[in-house]
């Protein structure tokens, strides 16, 4: 059985290693809009990293189930990652809300799957694992600020606590000896996002309106909510950061991805619409209502900023025109 000292020596001769070979980044997830951004980012900025890219679905080249173990246990033994990077998930709260033992399932069985399968076969290997900021939920609504990663998990949906449960297990395995860093990322848009998504759906439908493909009108929910917003290729960055660069891992490395800016969703509805540049009418839909809305959420950064010398580099505005420009050309293409 391996000491303290052996096991001591073989980190040590793994971080000499790892400063002459190349990084082999495993992501799971990766055929989603995240790991898209992500795999953009890789390739753009740091060629010279082997990418395994693992999706789900029809059509993807390496598909990957979280739910079983045995084939986990394959991948991660064939492509001996130095880092693996988590994002397969039910991503979204209303696919959560319709199916909770299916999220339950894949969001926190998957990820103890995976987890264990890189300490069996990758021990040395960062687990970089991406969770939530809806993990916070009602903690939110005693907030008198951006929260910071100390308040308590406190989820009101299913998405978030299934979410917030992954988290603290892979919080539990660093202890074990899993080199794990945690991130909860708040609300993020892009090019090529779900119009499941606030941001999208609006920037979707002004398109839409835009291509003359509907009366110009459109059809919103609760616009008085706060939420703080990133653009995903800054999201994707400190993803990249913690996979790559020389940062400490364990039970403390966990941290918010935020702006530290809770903006209003009329604000952004308003701002899109400004874009168009045509008057388009704002009509309430109460079916578009989420249970359970917390007024405002908004995420402190701070401990990225300092330990991982992470910031949002996208200008908001940018992130709009970007996306909405993206819906544009998708509309105009039909």
């Amino acid at each position: 059985m391996p000491t303290r000292r052996d096991a001591g020596e073989r980190k040590a001769l793994f971080a000499n290693m790892v400063g002459t070979l190349t990084h082999r980044i495993l992501i799971t997830g990766a055929s989603g809009f995240v790991g898209t951004a992500l795999l953009q980012l890789l390739e753009r900025e740091h060629g010279s990293c082997e990418v395994f890219a693992f999706g789900h679905g029809e059509g993807q080249q390496n598909p990957v189930d979280l739910r079983d173990q045995a084939a986990l246990d394959t991948a991660v033994q064939k492509v001996q990652p130095t880092a693996l990077i988590h994002l397969a998930a039910v991503a979204a709260p209303s696919d959560a809300r319709n199916a909770p033992r299916h999220a339950w399932d894949v969001n926190v069985t998957g990820t103890m799957n995976l987890a264990e399968s890189v300490m069996r076969h990758a021990p040395e290997a960062r687990f970089v694992y991406v969770g939530s900021s809806e993990a916070y939920g009602a903690s939110f609504q005693s907030a008198t600020g951006p929260v910071t990663e100390n308040v308590p998990l406190r989820p009101m949906n299913v998405y978030g606590a299934t979410k917030a449960a992954a988290d603290l297990m892979i919080g539990q395995m660093s202890y074990d000896g899993l080199r794990a860093i945690r991130f909860r990322p708040f609300n993020h848009t892009g090019p090529g996002q779900s119009d499941t998504y606030v941001v999208s759906d609006f920037a979707r439908q002004v398109a839409e309106i835009l291509s003359g493909k509907r009366e110009p009108v459109i059809h919103v929910g609760n616009l008085e909510a706060e939420r703080d917003f990133l653009d995903v290729r800054d999201v994707v960055r400190a993803y990249a950061i913690a996979a790559i660069q020389d940062t400490e891992t364990g039970p403390d490395s966990v941290y918010n991805i935020a702006s530290g800016q809770a903006r209003k969703i009329r604000a952004i509805l308003d701002a899109l619409i400004a874009q168009s540049g045509i008057d388009i009418e704002v009509r309430a839909d109460p079916q578009r209502l989420r249970p359970n809305e917390i007024p405002v959420a908004c995420g402190d950064a701070s401990k990225a900023r300092e330990r991982l010398n992470w910031a949002p580099l996208v200008p908001f505005e940018q992130t709009l025109a970007d996306v909405l420009g993206y819906w544009h050309r998708n509309c105009s293409s039909r």
